[in-house]
């Protein structure tokens, strides 16, 4: 079912005027639309990381949950069995790109899970040996 409606309308992101066709149209164009989309969804996380970052401010303030979060640190890298390249880096105190030498030379045997790489701690430890 066609409209035969002709509504003038301002754009409500760029401000021009324009003659929409339905009663719902806010926009004078699919560009105007899709930057007005990617504005909210912005806006959206921006404000998620605000309420998120809120959150943990508050939680800080509180002796018990202090505690807790100090608890529930992640595990430090010595005692990790598996590592990421990162890891791997931030652990010997080298590059990222150093460590991919080290693999693309066959020094470093590694395991792919998915797109991931992964190191065993004893092939980092075979490098010092």
């Amino acid at each position: 079912m066609s409209s035969n409606l002709q509504i003038p309308k301002v754009c409500q992101l760029c401000g021009k005027a324009f003659v929409a066709r339905t009663t719902t149209t806010m926009y004078c164009g699919g560009a105007c639309s899709k930057r007005a989309y990617k504005i909210r969804i912005r806006d959206q996380k921006v404000q998620a990381a605000l309420e998120q970052s809120h959150h943990e401010m508050q939680s800080l303030q509180d002796p018990q949950s202090l505690q807790s979060l100090q608890k529930s640190k992640a595990i430090p890298l010595n005692a990790k069995e598996f590592l990421s390249i990162k890891d791997a880096a931030n652990l010997i105190g080298a590059s990222r790109w150093t460590i991919q030498r080290l693999i693309s030379s066959n020094k470093i045997k590694v395991t792919k899970i998915g797109r991931r790489t992964i190191i065993s701690r004893s092939e980092i430890d075979k490098l010092f040996n």
